[in-house]
């Protein structure tokens, strides 16, 4: 099948990369693995983290009615309480991780809702769970993307003038032969204070399973002991330093200081509140509240990039089984707020995200693959602490979108524990999602030209989606001129940046910022 725009990938990036290339008039097909849309958003259950300057700047058009199109939904769709109805900014589940903690089947009605007009006039075809398995190349020029359905094996072949990698692993940097990093650079090569001594390709950020959990007072629903909760129930993660003790605790390692912090359930630091989706104080017609586990007693320490499949499946077992143990500890063993053990009111609630079980459809993966980029973004453009003497990040003249967090890596696959660093608000520049070599192929997501360290601030919601705006964009001029994706960067740049602009993509910070 022959299409304008071929998205591998229906993730933040990919399902933002779609809309807008079809707003341009382009005939688009995007895959997915798993049955819902949106990633980050919504298959892999993650409350959107988001900078402090959200609700009035500092995002695309397109993001911000992806947003209120949530709080409608809520005051349309459900029953808001006196206190719900009176929040101008409505955070339904008043999760303090993020302005707009909602439920993932929300955000996913409400992305079906943006994407079914392009879907009905036939601009937009969804391929359903298809997984890609190899590419056709005429040297660095990818002619055709092929896939296989997960469930019955049916084949694919999509081709298109331009493809975009919206993978959440960057799946198709191996597959298309184009250059790429994995893991942590060596100081020497990035020039980054936080980068190690030595290169490590398999140092990858840990990936966390999310799952649902629901609060139900005086409840007590039936949860079956996992298959392997005696191993996680006694895992002490000993590969990362400074390590309290065990990971099913509610001491763990200080993200910043690296020494002991406690939390509970509930109270000072109560960890429900933390991403809670759910708040029945502001929906009325939600019987219990929920919040989402992610936390560092799921971070799931297992390489899964380059790596065999038996591995690779190994990897995804352990997530689960880890994030079901935590449930359990949590409903059984866990020391409470108020004295006692195990919270019997909580049980795993599948109805937010679309499963039986209470798990995501889909781990979040904090880190991919990275395309060799035209452009790469280091630690000594956006750090705090690597850029003595500035007064914000690097300015870059081919920005094509701004974003805000600061550098957050979770403990990796290396051995390392956490680095949480201070960053200025920053541009994205376009130069990050152009591969050196692969003629048609833009990266969409997490994959684009940043360092292990500067992932850490580059992974999140809105700036995965002005990634996606940024490359349907570079895809449409590349196709329009019938040219590779290198020379529209260079050719094409004013005209691409003014069509952003035109969008409702900021490129630069024009209000009053600080750091993170």
């Amino acid at each position: 099948m022959n299409y304008d725009l071929v998205i591998i990938g229906g993730g933040t990036g990919g399902v933002a990369a779609a809309l807008t290339a079809t707003d341009l008039g382009l005939r688009v097909a995007i895959t997915e693995t798993v049955p819902w849309l949106g990633g980050q958003f919504t298959s892999q259950a993650v409350p959107p983290d988001e900078h402090p300057w959200i609700e009035t700047a500092g995002c695309t058009r397109r993001y911000r009615a992806l947003r209120d199109g949530i709080r409608n939904y809520y005051r349309q769709h459900r029953t808001l309480t006196e206190k719900g109805a009176a929040e101008q900014y409505l955070n339904p589940g008043s999760g303090w991780v993020s302005h707009i903690a909602h439920e993932p089947r929300v955000s996913h009605a409400v992305l079906m809702a943006m994407l079914e007009p392009a879907i009905r006039d036939g601009r937009l075809t969804v391929f359903q769970p298809f997984f890609p398995t190899g590419a056709e190349m005429n040297g660095r020029r990818i002619e055709a993307i092929l896939l296989q359905h997960s469930d019955t094996g049916e084949e694919l072949r999509l081709s298109a003038p331009v493809f975009l990698d919206a993978t959440e692993l960057g799946d198709l940097l191996p597959l298309t032969r184009t250059e790429y990093v994995t893991g942590a650079e060596s100081r020497d090569v990035t020039g980054e204070p936080h980068a190690p001594e030595v290169a490590d390709p398999t140092d990858n950020q840990a990936f966390t399973w999310c799952f649902a959990l629901g609060f139900e007072r005086l409840g007590n629903r039936e949860m079956a002991e996992p298959a392997d909760y005696h191993k996680w129930r006694s895992y002490v993660p000993q590969m990362v330093p400074t390590w309290p003790g065990r990971l099913l605790n509610w001491t763990v390692s200080d993200v910043r200081a690296l020494s002991p912090r406690t939390f509970s359930l509930f109270g000072d630091w109560g960890m429900f509140t933390y991403r809670q989706i759910v708040d029945t104080t502001k929906v009325a017609d939600l019987p219990f509240d929920t919040t989402i586990v992610n936390w560092a007693q799921n971070d799931c320490l297992a390489n899964v990039i380059d790596v065999s499949a038996a591995e690779h499946a190994r990897a995804l077992y352990d997530a689960r089984q880890l994030s079901l143990s935590v449930a359990y500890w949590l409903k059984t063993e866990a020391e409470r707020h108020d004295k006692g053990y195990g919270y019997p009111e909580l049980f795993l609630d599948g109805t937010t995200v679309g499963t039986e079980d209470g798990l995501a459809q889909a781990p979040y993966f904090r880190e991919a693959r990275r395309i060799r980029a035209l452009k790469t973004v280091t630690e000594l453009h956006v750090g705090v602490d690597a850029r003595p003497g500035a007064s914000g990040a690097e300015p870059f003249a081919d920005s094509c979108g701004i974003g805000a967090y600061r550098i957050d890596l979770h403990p990796s696959t290396g051995g390392r524990n956490s680095i949480d660093l201070g960053s200025y608000p920053f541009q994205i520049p376009l130069g990050a999602l152009v591969p050196t070599h692969t003629e048609n192929l833009i990266a969409a997501c997490k994959n684009i030209g940043t360092t292990h360290i500067t992932n850490g601030c580059y992974r999140l919601h809105p700036v995965e989606w002005n990634i996606g705006e940024a490359a349907a964009n570079l895809a449409h001029w590349a196709m329009q001129h019938s040219t590779t994706v290198q020379d529209a960067y260079t050719s094409g740049l004013s005209e691409i940046q003014n069509a952003l602009r035109s969008q409702g993509v900021p490129l630069t910070w024009d209000i009053e910022t600080r750091p993170l």
